[in-house]
């Protein structure tokens, strides 16, 4: 055999080697691809579900929200019709602390006038034992 003989087995065993490995890669490709699909087409029944599953979600919430902003306004109109028993509560509130302090001013202004009228009456009691005494002496 001649070194070109040689040479062209060489080349077709590398051909040969070429060849069987690209079967190879395109089998494990067939495969992966053969998976791929299967996991294109889950996601694509998952995405369908979802989307049912968001329209009906979505459904839901608009009427919890027509619900919530109806329960607002209700509130809403209860508030302002007890707004004035509370504004009322704090006048009364205000009233009684006047009241209080009006009290505590009477209060003490008693207390001296009866400190002051038990003082006058000392005095007088005092003025008329004066007055008797000065009288026996007299008389």
């Amino acid at each position: 055999m001649s070194g070109g003989e040689i040479a062209g087995l060489i080349a077709a065993g590398a051909f040969l080697i070429l060849v069987l490995f690209i079967a190879v890669l395109l089998t494990k490709l067939t495969k992966v691809t053969s998976e791929l699909k299967n996991s294109v087409k889950l996601v694509n029944q998952t995405v369908e579900i979802v989307n049912d599953k968001a329209e009906i979600l979505a459904t839901q919430v608009e009427g919890l929200l027509d619900k919530s902003n109806k329960l607002l306004d209700d509130v809403n109109g209860k508030v302002q019709t007890i707004d004035p028993v509370f504004q009322a509560a704090g006048d009364l509130g205000e009233s009684l602390q006047d009241l209080n302090a009006s009290s505590r001013n009477l209060a003490s202004k008693v207390s001296a006038t009866a400190e002051s009228t038990s003082k006058l009456g000392a005095f007088a009691k005092g003025v008329g034992a004066f007055n008797r005494f000065r009288k026996k002496r007299q008389g």
